[in-house]
């Protein structure tokens, strides 16, 4: 068999073995291979698994499938058998998560913006990271549009996130330096991170949840209270401001703030003292899931060092409109520096 430019796929040897599908295909360029008599019988995507070892083969069956393969000029088949001889093409095509960290004109509220920083009022429905099911359209994807210099920095500067139906405020590094100087904030606790939750029942007054917080040990897609070994130090203190009446049940307005920053953290510490989130899917109680769309949860005050100044700045994201009305049905009066309008 002889290959025609083989190596377009541009994979250096040391890595060919490491190689996947979330690694890159360079160039792109189309490779070209001419089958001899021995690949007589055999099937298409086997040919090219062999012939391209850097990929894997479901990799190349979908390029089958798009049309990205032809067999002697015309688009190959999913199962198609050799014949030998035959002159293959095949055009490389980068997968969504190859593409994920890329530029993209993705509307964010911005609440403050300096040479160092930058503070986001996040959305509800707003993925911060590219992830699976969600490799486009993030926060992260458009602090590269409007930021064409933060490709150089890790994560383009997001030093710590907020889940994707959880609103509110959170800092983005402008610089490696101010990026440094933030992670070191975070681990030594002086960022100050307020939320605003509506959950089910009667919380206490007060009071301080420190559980640790791992991978759920059945359902690999939620987090839990790990009392036995295996989870990571967390802390959730929470304050009661108000109750209220939902469907006929009882809810009460917390305030939490966070001293660690645990995926799912305060979600999974209102749930282990029987007290879930309004509306959360993961957490929340599956017959009320009806009540609110998402679960009730605002990150409506940020406070930290200024990177750079040195100053302690803080700022506020007043609650977005569909949590007011979800308050305002529990009966609860819209009072509180939460609903406010400026960011001090």
């Amino acid at each position: 068999m002889e290959v025609t430019e083989i190596k377009p796929v541009n994979v250096s040897e040391d890595r060919q073995e490491a190689v996947d599908d979330s690694d890159f295909l360079g160039e792109l360029e189309p490779v070209t291979f001419v089958l001899s008599r021995k690949e007589a019988g055999e099937r298409l995507d086997k040919v090219l698994a062999r012939c391209l070892p850097a990929y894997s083969r479901s990799r190349i069956q979908k390029w089958i499938e798009q049309g990205d393969v032809t067999v002697g000029g015309k688009s190959a088949k999913p199962k198609q058998v050799m014949a030998g001889f035959e002159t293959v093409v095949v055009v490389p095509r980068l997968s969504d998560e190859e593409t994920s960290f890329a530029p993209e004109a993705v509307d964010f509220p911005i609440v403050y913006e300096d040479d160092d920083i930058l503070v986001v009022n996040k959305p509800a429905g707003l993925v911060v990271h590219p992830a699976a099911g969600n490799w486009h359209g993030t926060l992260m994807n458009g602090l590269l549009h409007h930021l064409p210099a933060s490709t150089s920095i890790p994560r383009a500067g997001i030093v710590h996130r907020l889940d994707k139906e959880t609103s509110g405020l959170l800092v983005v590094a402008k610089t490696l330096e101010a990026q440094t100087d933030l992670v070191r904030q975070l681990q030594a606790r002086t960022v100050h991170r307020e939320y605003l939750a509506l959950a089910w029942g009667e919380t206490p007054p007060e009071g301080t949840v420190s559980a640790p917080i791992g991978r759920h040990p059945r359902n690999r897609i939620k987090m839990a209270v790990l009392e036995t070994g295996g989870g990571r130090h967390a802390v959730t203190h929470f304050t009661r401001v108000a109750e209220g009446v939902l469907k006929g049940l009882p809810v009460s307005l917390v305030v939490c703030r966070l001293e660690t920053g645990r995926t799912h953290q305060i979600r999974v510490h209102m749930q282990a003292i029987g007290c879930p989130l309004v509306g959360d899917p993961l957490y929340g109680r599956a017959h009320l899931a009806d009540v609110f769309p998402r679960q009730a949860l605002h990150a409506y005050k940020l406070g930290l060092i200024h990177p750079k100044t040195r100053e302690t700045v803080s700022w506020m994201a007043p609650v977005p409109a569909d949590m007011i009305s979800l308050i305002e049905s529990a009966e609860i009066p819209i009072e509180g520096e939460w609903y406010g309008t400026d960011s001090a």
